[in-house]
This record gives structure tokens, C-alpha cells and sequence, in this order.
């Protein structure tokens, strides 16, 4: 509907009370700091405070310890709080400390642990194996090697049957592999490691096994379970130390958050020899508040003045819409804020999107499963999108009665009709010869009273911006109003209705002087804003430019009009696509047959149309009615927040 009013506020003050306004104006939640510089014009005696934020390692520590601990961290109520910022700083020192001592003991017990699962493994494939390892690993002149090797390459080893040391000895086995070890002596070893390379021996590191490998077992698996005990009470320690930590942890995090809120507005701050200056931004409702608690201290002044009277800086942005609308703020903010001065399309998106979604997208049931599609998935996943889609589902439920058709079924709703529109047959049969010209001719004229509503949108704007060329002889403007309403008036009533209105009088008046105003828009603009260089510089090379500038426009008009046919193109295509899946279930034939082809069709026909209709609305919003109006090159209200609750 409109943008909230901002205003802009210059505080002055001595440097030490600057920790107490920058608190108050954090506190208030509505106040976004900018540049000081650009607000006044003499600035050479401006000094920035590069400062360095002290809050920023503390916070990080915190944080980084807190996710390595696995504790969750979140912000708490500080209502009342009496801590200090010494305070906070100690105890996120001593708490940083604490916790990575338990996170150090708890990796060093957790690699031990890994440590002992590898070697358990290991030593796994290697039970039942009646041996001493101990006396394997002191032979001098036999090397082991311990691996495992593929079932087929084992059975391959018989070629190797002539050399006597080709022998591998199987322990266990899986699927696919027999884990053992083959020994060599010094002079056989590069042959025999040869000979087992080319048969895929993949070697293994097994951990210094002392004894038998079924006892070595049994002493992993205890130690396993006393790592696991140790671990378990880490864990139980920590959790402790968390559950009497946390709120008091949380409240300094918060804490610690507020103070670098703070900071982030006193970086906006330049000092002026003993005393500071802080400009910025806030709501035109909160400027009582604000400046209620500036009063309190004595040597602080500021003034405030109405954002139309900044001329130096763009003021940001604060939209203010009702519930239904501030839905369609998300389409509006993906191409660009409004400025301060324009007006908020939101409503103009509002109302189109929907309409124009709803005609294209006519059924009754598709246009229910959009809507509950769109309801779940703004309640599960919070996505914008569907806060949309669920209007324009039962825009589409509206439209879709009008066309009688649910899922497809075109004839469902006749009696329906008949009973309440008195009709032979439905109210509108959407692939009918006369119904196709109906849609075809609505299309255009949905279109010709959306561009003409987009123009008298574009002449409210223009005159709110104060750029009367714009709002008076621009191609949106009084002038193209007249110029474009006059000729659609004109050939209807000559064409459609008979009715001869284009005399002389009429061309001369409604069509001729307002292309001669649109041809002479930027001198004449300058002469409404009383400028005294109104002509141009070189006639002849502004006729020329003018001339082909006219005649885009001309036809721009035209293009933006007949794009609008796109409207009823959809309602044509929807009834195709359903036709194709009736007709190809009919060819399936049998209840179950039918019903499935059905079911997937208008699952493919309502998932690619609603996406498709979506864009093509989007465009139309975009492209054929924003290009007459809207600027978009507004900036967002970004007060820094102090944050205090969760």
C-alpha cells in the first residue's frame, strides 16, 4: 500500500557519554546508523573511530567452543541483568578454558578408542590362527607378510606349485578374499613379493600382536570397553558441567551479542574535537521514544529532520502493508525496494498475481491441491512461495468453477451451472469457436485496463517524485493516457461497435496533441520545473531522437497489449493438456488402467503448469506493468538489533 515514513537523526555529544547514547539507540531497536559525512557539508574537522570491536574474539571462542563441545548455544533473557562487561569477558575466558580441557580429554580418549577399533579389526582376520606371533616377529631369516588376497588369484597359486616358498597361508575369509600371510626368506623375497603382486596380495599393517592372536583379541576388546567407560563418563561429565553452565553461559553470550550491536553503530560514529557526531535512520512512530531517553543526558543534542528534506543521502525503506498483501512483498523485494518517494506496488502484485494466476490456472481441484501444497509449505519449511500459492490456488478454485472443471473433468459442474446460472450447458465452454474468441478478446482487454491502471499508477508516483515529465508528458503519463485510452476507444467503437468517433476533432485532439506532448516531453518538463536552459542543444538531433524514441513507444504499446494474450493462451492450454490425458487413459482402458493414467496426468499437467503459469505471471508483473511505473531502487531499513530473547 504504501512505505512507512522514516526520519533522519543527527546526535551530538561529548565523547564520553557516547557509550550511553550508542546503548540507547541499540536498545531501541529502530535505529540504523549511516554516514555521518553525508549528512553535513563541512566535514574536514570529521575524525572516523577505527576502534577495534573487543567483542568480536570472545564471541568467536564462545561459539567455537560451545559447537566443538556440542553444547547449543542460544540467546537468553537478560530482562534485568546485572552483569558488567568485565564480567562477561572473565567468565567466557574461564568457561573457553574449562571446556577445551574436556573437549582435549575427550579426543585424546576418542582417538585411543579409534585406535583400538582399527587394530581389533585387523587382528579379527587373523583369529583361529593357532600361532605365537611373538616368536613369528623374532625369526632372522623368515619375513611374514600379512594381507589378504582375492579368492581367484588363491586358486591361481598351483601354477606357482614349482616354487616351494609360493605359499600362502589362510586364516579367515570372506566373500571375495582369504586373509593370511605368505613368508620369504632373503633370497627368495623379491621373487616370491613379485609373484604375490601379480596375483592382488594387498598388504595389511597388523598391529604388534603378543601372542596368539585369539588372547591378543580378547585384550583389544577389554581395553575397548575401558576406553568406552572412560569415554562415557567424559560425557557425562561434560553434560554436567553443561547443565549448570548453560544459563548463566547464554546470558553472557547474549550479553556479549548487545555489545556488539553497540559497537556496530559507534563504527558509524566521527569525532569533532571533543565531541562525537552519529547520524542515522528511524521510524517517524519511534522518534518520541528515542528522543525521550537522548533527553536524559545533558550534554547530548541532535536534531530530526523528515527524510523529504534529505537531499543528500536516499532514506532507507520501511514497507507497510496489511496481512494478505505482505505476502507478495517477497516478489516485489526479488526486483527491487520502492523509494521513499514512490509508490509501493505491493497491493498493484497483489491484486494481479493473483487474478492473472487464477485465470490461467483454472480448476477446482488443482487449484485446491496448489493451495494445500503452498499452506504446507510455508508451515514445515517457512518458504515464502507458498504464503502465495495459496491465494492463488483458490483464485484458481474460483476460476476453475467458472470453467466448470475439476481435475480435468470439464462436465462435472454442469448441473451445477444450470441450476445456477439458468445456462443450456457450463457458464463457460473454454473449447468452444465462441468461447476461444471470448478468451482471446478478454485477454486484450485484461490487458488494455492493466496498462492503463499501471499508467495512472505512474502518473500518482511521478507527481509524488515531483518529475512532472514523467508524470504529465511521459509515455506513461497524462499524456500517453490519453493518447493510448483514446486510440483503444476509438477502433473498438469504430471496429467492434460501429459507433464512428474518430472525426477530425477526436484524432486531432485525443491522439494528435498527445504524441506532439509525448515528442516534446523533456523540454517541456523543464519548462514545468522553471529551468531556464529548457531547449535542447541542437534541435534537429533531438527531432530525430525523439522521433524513433516515439515510435518504440508507439509500438511498445502495442507488444505490452498483445502480451497479455498469454492470459487466455493458459486457459486454452490447461484444457489441451487435460484432453491429452483423458484421451490417453482411454487408450489404457480398465478401471485401474484409466484411474492411474488420470492420477499421474494431472499430476505432471498441475505441477508444470502451476510452474509455468507462475513465471509467466511473474513476467507480466515485471516486464508489462512495472516498466511503467517502478523504479525499485529503494534500500532496506536495517536497524541494528540488541538481541535480548530468544
Amino acid at each position: 500500500m504504501s512505505v512507512k515514513p522514516v526520519k533522519a537523526i543527527s546526535i551530538i555529544g561529548l565523547m564520553p557519554e557516547l557509550d550511553e547514547v550508542v546503548r540507547i539507540c541499540g536498545d531501541s531497536c529502530a535505529f540504523q546508523p549511516d554516514d555521518a559525512m553525508s549528512f553535513y557539508s563541512d566535514t574536514k574537522n570529521f575524525v572516523p573511530l577505527n576502534d577495534k570491536n573487543p567483542y568480536t574474539q570472545p564471541i568467536q571462542q564462545l561459539r567455537n567452543a560451545c559447537e566443538l563441545a556440542g553444547f547449543t548455544l542460544d540467546y537468553a533473557d537478560n530482562a534485568g541483568s546485572a552483569l558488567t562487561e568485565s564480567d562477561v569477558l572473565d567468565y567466557v575466558k574461564t568457561f573457553v578454558n574449562k571446556t577445551e580441557d574436556m573437549i582435549s580429554k575427550k579426543l585424546f580418549i576418542e582417538q585411543e578408542l579409534d585406535e583400538c577399533r582399527r587394530s581389533i579389526e585387523q587382528v579379527e582376520h587373523f583369529t583361529g590362527c593357532d600361532i605365537d606371533f611373538s616368536e613369528i616377529s623374532g625369526c632372522k631369516y623368515i619375513t611374514p607378510n600379512f594381507g589378504r588376497l582375492p579368492k581367484e588369484s588363491y586358486e591361481k597359486l598351483s601354477e606357482y606349485s614349482s616354487n616351494h616358498y609360493a605359499i600362502f597361508f589362510p586364516f579367515t575369509n570372506d566373500d571375495t578374499h582369504y586373509w593370511g600371510a605368505y613368508f620369504t626368506i632373503p633370497e627368495q623375497k623379491d621373487e616370491i613379493d613379485r609373484i604375490f603382486s601379480s596375483l592382488f596380495f594387498e598388504s595389511l599393517e597388523v598391529p604388534a600382536i603378543a601372542g596368539k592372536p585369539d588372547d591378543y583379541l580378547r585384550t583389544l576388546q577389554a581395553k575397548q570397553s575401558e576406553l568406552q567407560e572412560k569415554l562415557n563418563e567424559t560425557k557425562s561429565v561434560n553434560d554436567s558441567f553443561w547443565k549448570d553452565e548453560k544459563q548463566k553461559c547464554q546470558e553472557c553470550y547474549t550479553k556479549l551479542e548487545e555489545l556488539d550491536s553497540y559497537n556496530e553503530i559507534k563504527r558509524f560514529a566521527y569525532r569533532y574535537h571533543k565531541s562525537f557526531i552519529l547520524a542515522g535512520w528511524i521510524p517517524a512512530e519511534k522518534e518520541k521514544e528515542l528522543t525521550e531517553k537522548l533527553d536524559s543526558i545533558k550534554s547530548v543534542e541532535y536534531s530530526v529532520t523528515d527524510s523529504k528534506d534529505i537531499r543528500s543521502v536516499k532514506p532507507p525503506v520501511i514497507m507497510k502493508n496489511p496481512p494478505f498483501i505482505r505476502r507478495y512483498e517477497f516478489y516485489v523485494k526479488m526486483y527491487g525496494l520502492p523509494c521513499n518517494n514512490e509508490v509501493d506496488p505491493t497491493a498493484f502484485v497483489a491484486f494481479t498475481y493473483t487474478l492473472f494466476f487464477g485465470i490461467m490456472f483454472g480448476d477446482v481441484g488443482q487449484g485446491f491441491i496448489v493451495a494445500l501444497v503452498g499452506a504446507l509449505m510455508y508451515k514445515f519449511k517457512k518458504m515464502e512461495i507458498g504464503r502465495i500459492l495459496v491465494p492463488c490456488g483458490i483464485m484458481g478454485m474460483v476460476f476453475g468453477f467458472l470453467y466448470g472443471s475439476v481435475f480435468g473433468f470439464e462436465e462435472l459442474l454442469t448441473p451445477v451451472h444450470q441450476k445456477l446460472f439458468g445456462t443450456p450447458g457450463k457458464l463457460i465452454e473454454v473449447m468452444k469457436p465462441e468461447s476461444i474468441n471470448l478468451i482471446i478478446y478478454g485477454s486484450v482487454a485484461i490487458g488494455i485496463v492493466t496498462i492503463a491502471l499501471a499508467m495512472i499508477v505512474n502518473i500518482v508516483s511521478s507527481l509524488k517524485r515531483r518529475d512532472y515529465e514523467s508524470a504529465f508528458f511521459g509515455a506513461n503519463g497524462v499524456a500517453g493516457f490519453v493518447f493510448y485510452i483514446s486510440l483503444v476507444a476509438g477502433l473498438v467503437c469504430q471496429m467492434l461497435l460501429g459507433i464512428e468517433v474518430m472525426n477530425i476533432a477526436y484524432i486531432i485532439c485525443l491522439i494528435v496533441i498527445p504524441l506532439i506532448l509525448m515528442f516534446l516531453r523533456e523540454p517541456l518538463g523543464k519548462l514545468c520545473k522553471k529551468k531556464k536552459n529548457w531547449q535542447p542543444g541542437s534541435w534537429g538531433e533531438y527531432c530525430t531522437q525523439s522521433f524513433f524514441e516515439l515510435f518504440e513507444m508507439c509500438l511498445s504499446y502495442v507488444t505490452n497489449t498483445m502480451s497479455f494474450l498469454r492470459v487466455g493462451a493458459y486457459i486454452l492450454v490447461h484444457a489441451g493438456m487435460m484432453l491429452v490425458v483423458f484421451t490417453l487413459a482411454e487408450m489404457v482402458g480398465g478401471v485401474v488402467g484409466y484411474t492411474i493414467i488420470l492420477i499421474i496426468g494431472n499430476g505432471i499437467v498441475m505441477a508444470l503448469e502451476a510452474l509455468l503459469v507462475a513465471i509467466q505471471v511473474l513476467r507480466l508483473d515485471y516486464y508489462e506493468i512495472f516498466s511503467r511505473f517502478y523504479i525499485g531502487e529503494g534500500r532496506p531499513f536495517v536497524p541494528v538489533v540488541a538481541r535480548r530473547s530468544k
